[in-house]
């Protein structure tokens, strides 16, 4: 199979797992399936495919990181910005320092820089595994938020940390002083460079837009470019490209608040990193599976030059890794807990201690994934000197095991510690939403009004405009009726919410029709493609409101 085969079989591959978790009776996590099917993809192919650890990293981690910092909940990040500083920074140094020197004291052979690269890189938790496990189980969306908030910042704290330890194996030494000053520039370097591309590329957007119009397709693309444009900005200038993505990524969610991108060019850019999302992180998995059998071979050869014949030593580190993992994290959330309700207690406040299978939850939710093998496949192939790079093979397999194993103990552990729990019901986030609409329909009707008044005194029709406007308000006035529920109103409020589900049923029928109608004359002749094309598309968004 030669290389562009194998990486079309990857592809396959990736689209194929996703139809495979769904036809299994047991709940298989997305990334094993994946890493199955590549481990096939690697037993057809005859060349397998060369990794150049840049390229890779260039490739998979600023457009990953850009998403996560664009969609991670801002509400809960800052609600929750102490736990989530406390998991995502104290945790990372905690971990890079404890699993360092217990996988340095377990293999001696693995110098001490190196076996801090590997802490460092297994540090990063991956919330799109657990998502997956999640849609299954009954984890609260607090512990969710909280979740996503401590992986997009301990991906950028964790690969830091991965680049120094990397640094100093290949130089063999390490400043403190010097490390610290370039982590300050590293941090303020690359969210500097992350926010300035940008706003400057989205300003030098709008000008260009409301000067010479919007060309189909390019907002799209220019938004595919940000992530890597602040990343290679900030690696030329020395600073961190990998906080540059996360800081371009969270400055985008700010900017989509301006609300400038017309409707259809969200629709389609939400299609489209949905599918940038789902094809890299399915490809990494995947060309994990095809890399094993050789990594396994370097592992076997790292190990035998520690001393150890057996094969099965490499399972006992990887399960003493992977536990590891979870006991100084169960040890921190614990910690910081007691922490926590003491400073309380001391100001007077009353906190309830959260349920002790939640506390388990928390540090097992704690599966490694897509950064974590993203990162370690960049360890360099060779030393300074041009020597191999120590104990690299035995390195990526140790990540790519606790990966592995992280991932099935959450997948195993997670429903049955959270089966049958009862947990109070967020209020907060419903009221948010009914507070939303309340204003947002407010809003419409106002517009309604001054639209029609403006509309009639240009319009040779302008006997038509009220009773338009009044049948737009009318369904406004609905929605608000809606949200509104004191005493009587209940059972009028409940009549109207079955009257919208009967309607929307009736619509998507109509539609489901219109469309068939529309394909049927297509097929016959009767309209061009393009037609077909434009009715079909005004249809499926008209859909997509109902769903």
């Amino acid at each position: 199979m030669d290389a562009i085969e194998t990486v079309l079989a990857m592809l396959l591959a990736v689209v194929g797992s996703a139809y495979l978790v769904r036809l299994l009776p047991v709940a298989v996590p997305l990334p094993l399936m994946q890493i199955a099917l590549g481990f096939i993809v690697a037993a057809f192919s005859r060349h397998g495919i060369a990794l150049d650890p840049e390229f890779f990293f260039l490739l998979f981690l600023p457009p990953l990181l850009f998403l996560d910092g664009w969609r991670i909940p801002k509400s809960g990040l800052l609600r929750d910005r102490g736990v989530i500083l406390q998991l995502a920074l104290g945790l990372v140094v905690f971990t890079v320092l404890g699993m360092g020197l217990l996988i340095h004291w377990m293999i001696p052979a693995m110098p001490l820089a190196v076996a801090f690269a590997l802490a460092a890189i297994v540090s990063p938790t991956d919330p799109v595994a657990v998502s997956a496990i999640a849609s299954r189980t009954p984890i609260p969306k607090r512990l969710m938020h909280i979740l996503e908030g401590e992986s997009l910042l301990n991906d950028a704290s964790g690969l830091v940390c991965f680049r120094f330890a990397v640094a100093a194996a290949l130089t063999g030494s390490f400043s403190l002083t010097s490390a610290t000053l370039t982590f300050v520039w590293l941090v303020a370097g690359g969210v500097a460079m992350g926010v300035g591309v940008t706003m400057l590329i989205t300003l030098v957007q709008r000008w260009l837009t409301r000067h010479f119009g919007e060309p189909a397709g390019s907002p799209i693309l220019v938004n595919l470019l940000i992530p890597f444009g602040a990343y290679l900005l900030a690696e030329h200038l020395q600073a961190s490209g990998i906080l540059a993505a996360v800081a371009a990524g969270v400055t985008m969610s700010y900017v989509e608040l301006s609300g400038h991108a017309l409707a259809a060019t969200r629709i389609q850019r939400s299609a489209v990193w949905d599918t940038v999302q789902f094809s890299l992180n399915g490809v990494m998995f995947v060309l994990l599976g095809e890399q094993l059998p050789g990594i396994l071979k370097g592992a076997r050869g790292s190990l035998e030059e520690a001393g150890h014949v057996n094969p099965w030593w490499l399972v006992l580190y990887a399960v003493t890794i992977t536990v590891g993992l979870m006991a100084l994290r169960f040890v921190w959330v614990w910690t910081s807990l007691k922490l926590t309700l003491y400073r309380k207690s001391r100001m007077g406040q009353n906190a309830e201690p959260p349920h002790w299978r939640l506390l388990l939850a928390t540090s097992l939710a704690g599966a490694r994934g897509a950064i974590t093998l993203a990162g370690v496949m960049t360890l360099p192939l060779v030393m300074a000197d041009g020597k191999p790079f120590p104990a690299r093979d035995l390195t990526i397999f140790l990540a790519s095991a606790v990966i592995l194993l992280s991932l099935l103990a959450a997948s195993i552990g997670l429903p049955r510690l959270l089966s049958g729990v009862e947990f109070p019901e967020e209020a907060e986030e419903s009221q948010e939403e009914d507070r939303a609409r309340e204003v947002a329909a407010n809003a419409a009707i106002a517009a309604i009004e001054k639209a029609q008044i403006e509309l009639m005194s240009t319009s040779m029709d302008a006997d038509l405009y009220p009773q338009a406007a009044s049948r737009v308000i009318a369904l406004y006035k609905h929605r608000l009726m809606e949200h509104q529920e004191p005493g009587q109103e209940q059972e009028r409020a409940r009549q109207f919410r079955k009257l919208d589900m009967a309607e929307k049923a009736l619509r998507k029928s109509a539609l489901q029709a219109e469309r068939k109608a529309i394909f049927n004359l297509a097929r016959h002749g009767h309209i061009s493609d393009d037609i077909s094309r434009k009715l079909v598309r005004e249809l499926d968004l008209s859909e997509a409101r109902f769903r």
